[in-house]
């Protein structure tokens, strides 16, 4: 006789909450656990379910949905859309720390914001169920120096919480075809004014209005200027005036970022206090006067973005440029065939800083926030970042397209690729995504970040990854500015130029093992009061009506400056840079 057994009502219960309860966690272990395996054994992210990740992003000059080719390019890759939180805007890395979530993805974020953040529980540990070994292992093999300075310094030894930028070991500097900063004006004018030595800074004043004469209209019929500036990047100060140092090979120190207040000179132990007498910055900003008083400055720089200064130099608004990646708004294919577009005219006293090479990375760190629902895909995405193939495709586009391999598998431009690195409203197939060349354009996109530094050797083609840098660049026919250029200085490069004439500052990689000293309360408050006074007195002595006002300006600003804790913050910061970044010269 087969006896039926009954269940007590609470068994079943707890069994129907039991497979409810494994249901759902099968069901949520999706990204957990990917089940989609390619061909060579490793997880095809592109068959995973569809997610947005947010990326905060203390570098970027956007904010929203990432747009273009590159947005297509990481969808199709990884199902992955990218909405950017632009964290740099003032009070937003506060506000997002307060939130307890600082998104899926941070880009860029250093010094105490990312010792607190890490204090805070809102970054994500790299070690944590094996994530760094599993889905990062590019990074590993790239980059095991910088993996280790952050253990190191921000995880006792043990905890990785993120990774610098621009990674790269060697001599010499760091930078690719050009350098980051220097004197870029309009070749064609400048010849046509008969090619004169420029020995000093001071000097581009009179050849600048010369030139202005010369070319008083823009393509549209709009007024040229000299210098066209946007304040939207300022922090404690002027960074436009900020950059007349790094033309002298000082540059803050990267012991303080953000919130440095005095400059470090690249190769020896020397710094200048930010409103010394005789500081580069000061000098900045007298440069800048002189030029306003000259009809050369701009009277938009003190409302305008950096957006509109784009435009300005698309235009041929603008006639002088202190960044090489200004210059190719204009430097068009069809501006360039008729002769006309920027170069770099140097002048006898630079000394252009270089951060050199860094095993150990910068400061503008890539981490994950601590919240996020997708750990393994946004360290995937980031282990591509850091991969040759991501390289490639993350900052010229995906291969065939601007970019492909010739027969011997060394990287070449394309048709396409000709024009559109240097247009960027050059139109982009609806394949591979649409819009414009810039929409995708950047930094990996609009992240606006590095991983490996560009002049180092891709192990897949023996060549550099900066395009400029391919021997089928070097050798390829140049436009007639560049050609004009060459021949005029004898060498190929921006960066050759310097190299040859030995007017490269370069910084030595500093890593002591230890996180960076954490400001004090009372000075991080001081710097911040400081720092306001300072922005906003530069800007008003840059278009000060006459040289008395300038000097009375001057004069406000350095005792409301001083009044506020100005030195009390210069002691402290040049106490630090004497006792780390300057050991490397005992």
């Amino acid at each position: 006789m087969l006896i039926k057994k009954k269940w007590p009502t609470f068994i079943i219960l707890v069994c129907l909450v039991l497979i409810f309860v494994t249901a759902c966690s099968k069901s949520n272990q999706t990204s957990n656990n990917p089940a989609s395996i390619g061909e060579n054994g490793e997880v095809d992210w592109s068959q995973e379910p569809e997610v947005t990740l947010n990326v905060f992003s203390v570098l970027a000059n956007y904010a929203g949905p990432q747009p273009g080719w590159f947005a297509k390019l990481v969808k199709d890759k990884f199902n992955i859309n990218l909405n950017i939180i632009q964290g740099g805007v003032e009070g937003r890395v506060a506000t997002q720390m307060a939130s307890g979530d600082l998104g899926d993805l941070i880009v860029g974020m250093g010094g105490k914001d990312y010792t607190d953040a890490i204090k805070g529980g809102l970054l994500l540990d790299w070690t944590k169920d094996d994530l760094l070994e599993t889905y990062g292992k590019n990074i590993m093999n790239f980059a095991p120096e910088a993996l280790e300075a952050n253990r190191q310094q921000y995880g006792d030894g043990t905890a990785i919480y993120g990774i610098g930028h621009s990674i790269g070991s060697g001599d010499g500097p760091s930078e690719g075809a050009e350098m980051t900063f220097g004197p870029y004006l309009r070749w064609d004018l400048y010849q046509q004014l008969g090619s004169p030595t420029i020995k000093t800074l001071d000097d581009y004043l009179p050849l600048l209005k010369q030139m202005q004469e010369l070319q008083p209209k823009s393509d549209s019929g709009k007024k040229t200027y000299g210098f066209s500036l946007w304040s939207d990047w300022d922090g404690e100060f002027s960074t436009l005036a900020k950059v007349t140092a790094q033309f002298h090979g000082y540059s803050e120190s990267d012991g303080f970022n953000p919130g440095a207040l005095i400059l470090v000179k690249a190769d020896e132990p020397d710094y200048q206090p930010i409103l010394d007498d005789e500081s580069y910055y000061m000098k900045g900003l007298k440069f800048y006067f002189d030029a306003n008083q000259m009809g050369l400055l701009d009277p938009d720089s003190l409302t305008q973005t950096f957006g509109d200064v784009s435009n300005k130099f698309k235009d041929g608004q603008v006639l002088f440029a202190q960044f090489p990646w200004l210059t190719p708004a204009y430097n068009t294919p069809e501006n360039t065939a008729a002769g006309k577009g920027f170069a770099l005219v140097p002048f006898e006293e630079q000394n252009i800083y270089s951060s050199g090479f860094n095993p150990y990375g910068g400061n503008w760190l890539w981490s994950i926030g601590a919240k996020t629902k997708h750990p393994e895909r946004v360290m995937a995405l980031l282990d591509w970042m850091f991969s040759p193939d991501g390289i490639m495709e993350g900052f010229w586009g995906p291969k065939g397209l601007a970019w492909d391999l010739d027969d011997n598998g060394k990287p070449v431009l394309t048709e396409y690729g000709l024009q559109a690195m240097y247009n960027g409203d050059t139109p982009v197939p609806e394949e591979y995504g649409g819009g414009i060349w810039s929409d995708g354009a950047g930094n990996f996109g609009k992240l606006n970040n590095t991983t490996l530094a560009l002049s180092q050797i891709n192990p897949n083609t023996g060549e550099p990854y900066d395009y400029k840098l391919w021997t089928s660049e070097l050798t390829r026919d140049p436009d007639p500015v560049k050609k004009s250029w060459q021949d005029t200085m004898g060498v190929l490069t921006d960066k050759e130029l310097f190299v040859k004439n030995n007017q490269v500052a370069v910084s030595k990689s500093f890593f002591n093992g230890q996180a960076p000293v954490e400001e004090p309360s009372d000075i991080k408050l001081k710097r911040s009061q400081v720092g306001k006074v300072i922005k906003e007195y530069s800007w008003k002595m840059m278009f000060a009506k006459d040289e008395a006002e300038f000097d009375s300006l001057k004069q406000e600003m350095l005792e409301k400056a001083k009044g506020l804790g100005y030195d009390e913050v210069i002691n402290w910061q040049a106490e630090q840079t004497t006792n780390t970044v300057f050991t490397i010269y005992k």
